[in-house]
């Protein structure tokens, strides 16, 4: 019963969040309802540096593409403002799976990502709703980044 209970919690929560995200299209990076911080104040730079996620600090920071990105040191905010490209999340931060449109690749949705739920291929960093969405995630990564790498622009409406 439990598992059950959770089960519809978390499937509340996705569609909280897609229907939260969908208000809000032409927002390119996800920064949650309460705050305008990309990636859950999270450091971007060190899932490359430690190969972890590490909690940035309001001293070390800066704006991109309309969201507030924190850091843990000066050193990985100077390499962020040096190529954020090379350090932001791939759709902005939100789930790489939802935004491929799931296992069916339907019209995709822009549920969160989860900061702890985090995978770097081929040099980018990419971000999923949670572990379970993230199991999935890994069961086609390239399937999944082809579809979403698609699906993006047309999210945000490049």
């Amino acid at each position: 019963m439990k598992q059950m209970i959770s089960k519809i919690l978390a499937s509340a929560l996705v569609l909280f969040g897609v229907s939260v995200a969908a208000a809000a299209e032409e927002d390119p990076i996800y920064t949650g309802l309460f705050n305008n911080r990309a990636v859950g104040g999270y450091d971007t730079v060190a899932y490359f540096t430690e190969g972890k996620p590490v909690k940035g600090e309001k001293k070390f920071s800066t704006e991109y593409m309309g969201a507030n990105w924190r850091f843990s040191s000066q050193e990985n905010l100077d390499l962020f403002l040096a190529d954020p490209a090379k350090y932001a999340p791939q759709y902005g931060g939100y789930c790489a799976w939802a935004m491929a449109g799931g296992e069916k690749g339907e019209r995709p949705y822009g549920a969160s990502g989860d900061p702890k739920q985090w995978e770097i291929v081929d040099g980018k960093l990419y971000l999923n709703y949670d572990a379970s969405v993230k199991e999935d995630w890994l069961k086609d990564i390239p399937g999944f980044i082809s579809k979403a790498n698609t699906f993006y622009p047309q999210f945000v409406g490049e």
